[in-house]
């Protein structure tokens, strides 16, 4: 579930899936005397998100649809930091409650050597009114470096075993007939992925890149839903802002290499509308309009 946080782009950076990100101090303001103002201990961040379609990790959790999204950090100028961001939910699985995600987030981003840092942290997914068996934690941790007008983002996200992410549905079908398969099954998930992101000189636009691939759960969990549908797949977005003030647009192609074969044990889960027909993981053109502040 790629959140907007600080400006980022949930189609595009999973990270950007997605997560949250501690801001660096504003720099010393020299006020008339000549003194220096130290920077503010805390500072506050957050955006707030229309898309066209809500793509975790290149699977649609907006059953396609648009999604109206937010979030809000406060990070210490150690480094440490904690925030949460929101959405609507519509589609697979039954999350119940008001089919809203709700991820609590925490770390500490250091300053490396150079122009690089070093994030780690953890996600809380939560579904508010929903089963508490569908919550699950997520460490996570990534390194990014820039190089003038090109910034690169490698990381890694391991959410341990859990019975929320673990197969209680052999299949689609058994998942809509209402019968567990293995009810209590735990299992665990592993992502790995890469950013890439390139300022063009002299205009507002940044070009980015994505690609992601996730190892876990081969089914579907209690939700009827799966962090990675078919066990082992890929994903993978091309796209570019367009920066004025506090304001982003942001188009995308985002893909997988699920195919309607490669899914189809997953039906009715897996498709639009629950119809059985297709998979919510086909190419498709995201928009997004994001407002920082």
């Amino acid at each position: 579930m790629t959140k907007f946080l600080h400006a980022a782009v949930i189609t595009v950076l999973p990270a950007i899936p997605i997560a949250a990100q501690a801001q660096s101090a504003p720099t010393d303001k020299i006020v008339a005397t000549g003194q220096a103002v130290p920077p503010p201990a805390f500072t506050i961040s957050g955006s707030a998100a229309i898309v066209s379609d809500y793509r975790f990790r290149g699977v649609s959790q907006s059953d396609t649809e648009m999604a109206v999204q937010g979030g809000i950090t406060v990070a210490h100028d150690s480094g440490l930091y904690a925030g949460g961001w929101a959405s609507n939910l519509a589609g697979w699985g039954t999350f119940g409650g008001g089919n809203t995600e709700l991820d609590l987030i925490g770390g500490y981003k250091v300053r490396l050597a150079g122009h690089a840092t070093l994030d780690a942290g953890l996600t809380w997914y939560m579904y508010p009114g929903g089963a508490d068996k569908t919550d699950f934690a997520e460490p996570y941790a990534r390194l990014t470096g820039t190089a003038g007008p090109v910034t690169l983002t490698a990381g890694v996200a391991y959410a341990p075993r859990q019975q929320a992410i673990g197969r209680w549905y052999a299949s689609g079908a058994d998942a809509a007939s209402g019968v567990y398969n293995s009810p209590g099954a735990k299992e665990d998930n592993f992502y790995l992925w890469g950013d890439g992101a390139l300022a063009v000189a002299g205009t507002p636009l940044t070009a980015r890149a994505h690609v992601g691939h996730s190892w876990g759960q081969d089914g579907l969990g209690p939700n009827a839903t799966a962090v990675s549908p078919t066990g082992e797949y890929w994903d993978w977005s091309l796209g570019a802002d367009v920066t004025y003030r506090n304001l982003t647009f942001n188009i995308s192609y985002v893909d997988t290499d699920l195919s309607i074969r490669r899914s189809a044990y997953l039906l009715p889960s897996f498709s639009k509308g629950q119809d059985g027909i297709g998979t919510i993981a086909d190419g498709t053109v995201t928009v997004a309009l994001i407002a920082a502040f």
